[in-house]
């Protein structure tokens, strides 16, 4: 397979929610939910990619509690996943609800063809492993993502409160920790995280333009840090520097993407405009932090540098002992700067989803709205770079 080749993979329905499958260490696979407004007709994909030959195998599963909003997979089980989703009561209005489900995952997936798609009756169903009880929490269930290291803990943002789970209870879920943000005109979250660092005992959420971290380790659940008007408009997403423990980037609606030293939130250490439209997503690399993935509703993919402030600084790898003698600009030229290093244009319509392969770190899977999954590779001429 050629290194640069994109690999794109079609779904006959809309869909936006993507993740990568984190349990999953040996294959580069993802996992796609459909927004289908038959609910029933909805779907998960798992797509596995073959690095050899290129071609694509898939599994399909039949999610018929409705259209899939988010999706997140366990860390510990390659065959979990959570999912928020848009589904009718019985009194025939729509409501978001979320569940973590089993995949029954096959082990003999041909590798020479994509799996075939009967009739949706016909695709085996993803099988409920515990409904999680958000409705006394509010209406509007926003994400619900596993603990990092912990499969067995997972945390729900709803409305203005974020709800997390001890999933080890059954078909149930026990609430063990909730937070509330409080203020004027009803603000909501609109999305979550957990924060990898400090032993996963914090959890991060945005509302409007900011974005704040509350503590876990001692009831009752407080705030310990914030970066107030990270984004002048909505932050759609945001992502921790695996490698720097007070490292975080942004990306919103003002179509900027910012990244912060959460020490020091009064301004962003670097901030970007790459993009013409709202920016969805913000992804660094699980290994190389200096590479960061943007998507937009401006169509695009954005691979961008920020070297400067990643854990292997420009001004670290230059060897300590060159003299002013020696080639130091040659050897700076051969490193990576801040910048754009590569654009993506096989979407045509907003690109709400980005994820990195949890198996391969030079790999990624983009999803557009129409239902267009592109797995790409980052150019080999960086690749080069970072490792040599």
């Amino acid at each position: 397979m050629e290194d640069d080749t994109p690999v794109i993979y079609g779904l006959e329905f809309q869909a936006r929610a993507l993740a990568s499958q984190l349990a999953e260490s040996d294959a580069v696979r993802f996992l796609v939910g459909t927004q289908s407004l038959k609910l029933s007709h909805n779907q998960v994909h798992v797509v596995e990619l073959n690095e050899e030959t290129g071609g694509l195998t898939t599994q399909v599963f039949q999610h018929g509690a409705g259209e899939v909003w988010t999706l997140t997979a366990s860390p510990s089980d390659a065959s979990i996943i959570a999912t928020c989703y848009n589904t009718l009561t019985a009194e025939n209005t729509c409501c978001m609800k979320s569940a973590v489900w089993r995949l029954p995952l096959r082990d003999d997936t041909a590798e020479d063809e994509v799996a075939e798609r009967g009739s949706v009756n016909e695709l085996p169903a993803v099988e409920l492993v515990c409904q999680l009880d958000t409705e006394p929490f509010g209406q509007e269930v926003k994400v619900t993502c596993f603990h990092p290291t912990d499969g067995s803990k997972a945390a729900s943002v709803v409305d203005n409160k974020f709800v997390v789970w001890d999933l080890d209870h059954g078909n149930t879920a026990k609430a063990i920790h909730s937070g509330v943000l409080e203020g004027k005109g009803q603000p909501r979250f609109t999305t979550g995280k957990w924060n990898p660092h400090h032993g996963c005992s914090q959890f991060v959420t945005a509302n409007d333009g900011h974005v704040r971290s509350w503590d876990l380790r001692v009831p009752p659940v407080r705030s310990c840090w914030r970066v107030e008007n990270a984004h002048c408009q909505l932050v759609r997403d945001f992502d921790f520097n695996p490698n720097k423990q007070y490292y975080m980037a942004t990306c919103g609606d003002d179509g900027y993407s910012r990244f912060w030293d959460v020490r020091n939130p009064s301004e962003p250490a670097i901030a970007r405009a790459d993009h013409s439209h709202w920016v969805w997503r913000i992804r660094y690399n699980h290994f190389h932090d200096q590479l960061v993935l943007t998507s937009s509703s401006d169509s695009r993919v954005i691979l961008t540098s920020v070297a400067s402030i990643s854990s292997e600084p420009l001004s670290h790898m230059i060897d300590d002992e060159s003299s002013p003698g020696d080639n130091a600009t040659d050897s700076q030229k051969e490193k990576l700067e801040d910048g754009v290093l590569a654009t993506y244009d096989e979407h045509e319509d907003s690109v709400y989803s980005v994820e990195w392969s949890s198996a391969d770190p030079w790999t990624f899977a983009s999803l557009s709205y129409d239902g267009r999954l592109v797995i790409s590779k980052v150019p080999r001429a960086d690749k080069y770079m970072i490792l040599l």
